[in-house]
């Protein structure tokens, strides 16, 4: 079965070219101008994945993600003519997959499409392995279900977005071993990723301060001139 996407954009000849491109290879494609009526879509499910422009009528994309994200975890990447850094980490801390700024070159757009796709199938899979071995990854009072998307720390949730969930999962999938920050990269963004270099350091703050600022533990440790790593407490 073809994977569907949801264009959310209000300019229609860009909606209309993407919608074009997407059908070419064979993609099912839904289109809607407007973010109201957008997000009603998004939340029926059915979607592969959401291309989601910022500046929308009704509501704008930031708002329409962060009312998907209450309860969908379906891809999203994000479409705007806005490049300021700002933007980005609104829309990537709010849990969009990846970010593309118009213009883009649709050969771009596709790459990050399949590359999107490619990773929510492999962490489909990891799920499922990880339900058969009990479901929860854990290293001392932190527990993570691949199979919920539930994180804990002593019994309490802890809310992250859908990135940061992807890298703490791969860290503690590699319990006591380090890894380089572009063997993170890799896993969690993709081996094409074409954003900025020192991502993995920013979400690595971003998972400190919802985790080690909090709860005063130390989860995530730097090995300098390497990597990090989550290593069983002693």
């Amino acid at each position: 079965m073809a994977d569907r996407i949801l264009i959310i954009e209000d300019e229609e000849k860009i909606a209309r070219f993407t919608e074009l491109e997407l059908l070419h290879e064979g993609y099912e494609v839904v289109k809607s101008a407007d973010g109201r009526e957008g997000l009603e879509l998004a939340e029926q499910g059915g979607f592969s994945l959401v291309l989601l422009d910022i500046m929308l009528p009704g509501l704008n994309g930031l708002e329409v993600l962060r009312r998907l994200r209450r309860g969908s975890d379906v891809p999203v990447i994000m479409l705007t003519a806005r490049d300021a850094v700002m933007d980005k980490v609104s829309g990537l801390d709010m849990g969009a997959d990846d970010y593309v700024t118009k213009p883009f070159a649709i050969e771009e757009l596709l790459a990050r499409i399949r590359m999107v796709l490619r990773r929510r199938e492999a962490s489909g899979g990891t799920a499922a392995a990880s339900a058969d071995l009990g479901d929860w990854l854990s290293c001392g009072d932190l527990s993570l279900s691949p199979a919920r998307h539930e994180v804990r720390f002593r019994g309490e949730p802890i809310e992250l977005t859908s990135r940061e969930f992807s890298l703490l999962q791969t860290l503690l999938e590699n319990k006591n071993i380090v890894l380089s920050r572009d063997s993170l990269m890799e896993r969690v963004w993709g081996y094409d990723y074409m954003g900025e270099t020192n991502v993995v350091d920013v979400y690595v703050r971003y998972l400190r301060s919802k985790i080690d600022e909090v709860y005063g533990a130390a989860v995530i440790q730097t090995v300098r001139g390497v990597g990090y790593v989550i290593k069983d407490q002693a």
